[in-house]
């Protein structure tokens, strides 16, 4: 009675600590898996960080979004089950060919020669399990892509009726999903089958091998009756690898969109010796420039020369598609020129680094961005932790203090989600005064009076006129000649990527 009594006490007690173990093994091995995910996310939003415009202007959000949040987590449960699943299963493996080994050599040489067999076999659904994935992470960034199109364009949408278009779009791009898991689940059934195949084939073999050697009397009725039990325990091993397949793809697709991420070269970036620009007088020299996009090797730019003073205003003027833009986007260096080189105040841009050139240069793009949030955090955006005060003066230099002001809650009022609580004019007025907070020696401003209203551009050109008296270098563009002859020093005409200054 005391026997028992002492074997039911020991077995409570290992259950305690099998139970122990098990909650340690998953909140530990979760919490890796999350500090994993949670890094790889951290390294790959800091890699985007340094990726030029051109990245990004041949990647899909959508897609870069499913990259660093879904495939992560695929990421996350794969690298806690992973390492844990394949330890159990290779110490199972071991222990169940030594214990079979000893029962009956001969037939365990048999039973695991079937394993490599078996592995070869699946390996051809499984090479088509993981492409299946890779399609479907790839279709879920497309379809994220729709999502974000056709809710951003809302306005547009609605504005040409076309809300039956769109749903048309997503409808395709949803069954094309569809179909691709379709195909994914094919491919696993018949990966599973092949498994479920070959674990009857080893049952066949250790009945009939196992019976012919116990008429032989090479194996006992007893060892033969333990011998199934334990290759019963191997083959239940053998199934739970297969139904961690499916994890395991997905793991390893997430890591492979992960490294094709992380593998996206870096165009701009700070040479080696690079120094920081200090104390900009505001000179500009362009030498020879010429340019075209690296995607599809358009001439955009051809053999550029132009020589800014200090403190001068320069405007240039020339159609659409002209280069206008491209010029300004040099100058911070979101593109680097195919030939030729830049200066400020004769050093070459490229020798400088990243950080100070662009706190050196203001810049205000045509397509103008805010962030959700308040007036005043946009503009702060330019400028983090300056004052209230510092706020105020950089919009009053704009001539943006007003209509802030106006504003319901002046600046404390929500723009809304891309700015879209303001007009296209305010939203440009509101990101002149945040290239200027940092108070830039440069200002570039391309196409400044796109979406500005007759007032509004007077008080733009008034404030100009004042920050000329600063010896701050203005190098603007516009579609018109007139509009600019009053503000600025010198003119020069852009067209076909080719330069030239008027008179």
């Amino acid at each position: 009675c005391g026997t028992i009594i002492t074997m039911g006490v020991v077995y409570f007690v290992l259950r305690i600590i099998d139970g122990m173990a098990s909650f340690y093994m998953a909140y530990t091995g979760h919490v890796m898996g999350a500090a994993i995910e949670t890094d790889m996310r951290q390294d790959a939003f800091a890699h985007l960080q340094k990726l030029s415009d051109n990245y990004f202007n041949n990647t899909k959000v959508g897609q870069i979004m499913s990259r660093i949040t879904s495939d992560l987590f695929d990421v996350t449960e794969f690298a806690h089950h992973c390492p844990e699943e394949f330890f159990i299963a290779f110490l199972k493996a071991a222990v169940s060919f030594v214990i079979l080994a000893r029962i009956n050599a001969l037939l365990t040489v048999i039973i695991f020669v079937l394993i490599p067999v078996m592995a070869v076999s699946c390996s051809y659904f499984n090479l088509q399990v993981r492409k299946a994935f890779k399609r479907q992470r790839n279709h879920i960034g497309e379809l994220n892509a729709r999502i974000e199109d056709s809710l951003l364009g809302n306005k547009v949408v609605r504005a040409f009726a076309n809300e039956d278009v769109e749903l048309g779009k997503f409808t395709d791009d949803n069954q094309k999903f569809l179909e691709i898991k379709r195909q994914t689940y094919k491919y696993m059934a018949a990966f599973q089958n092949t498994i479920r195949i070959f674990d009857g084939l080893m049952y066949v073999v250790v009945i009939v091998a196992g019976g012919i050697f116990m008429i032989r009397g090479l194996i006992s009725p007893a060892d033969l009756v333990a011998y199934t039990m334990y290759v019963t325990t191997l083959l239940a091993t053998i199934r739970r690898i297969i139904e961690f397949a499916e994890q395991f793809q997905r793991g390893m697709t997430g890591i492979e969109r992960f490294t094709e991420l992380m593998d996206a070269n870096i165009d701009i970036f700070d040479e080696e010796g690079a120094v920081p620009l200090h104390d900009v007088d505001g000179q500009i020299a362009f030498r020879h420039v010429s340019f075209e996009y690296p995607d599809d090797h358009t001439p955009v730019l051809s053999d550029i020369n132009i020589t800014i003073k200090p403190g001068e205003k320069v405007a240039l003027v020339g159609p659409s598609g002209g280069g206008k833009t491209t010029l300004c986007n040099l100058i911070p260096r979101f593109y680097d020129p195919t030939e030729g080189e830049i200066l400020i105040d004769g050093q070459n841009i490229r020798r400088v680094t990243l950080q100070s050139l662009r706190s050196s240069v203001g810049v205000v793009q045509q397509d103008v961005y805010l962030f959700s949030g308040s007036v005043y955090e946009n503009i702060a955006y330019g400028r983090p932790g300056a004052s209230h005060e510092e706020v105020i003066r950089a919009a009053k230099l704009a001539g943006a203090h007003e209509f802030i002001e106006s504003l319901k809650d002046g600046y404390d009022t929500y723009v809304g989600e891309r700015g879209v609580k303001l007009s296209g004019g305010q939203k440009q007025r509101l990101f002149i005064v945040l290239a200027l907070i940092p108070d830039p020696q440069v200002l570039f401003l391309d196409e400044l009076t796109t979406g500005l209203d007759t007032k509004a551009r007077r008080s733009v050109w008034k404030s100009l006129q004042e920050l000329k008296s600063r010896g701050l270098t203005i190098f603007l563009t516009s579609h018109f000649m007139d509009e600019v002859e009053e503000l600025c020093d010198r003119i020069g005409i852009l067209k076909n990527g080719e330069f030239a200054f008027c008179g």
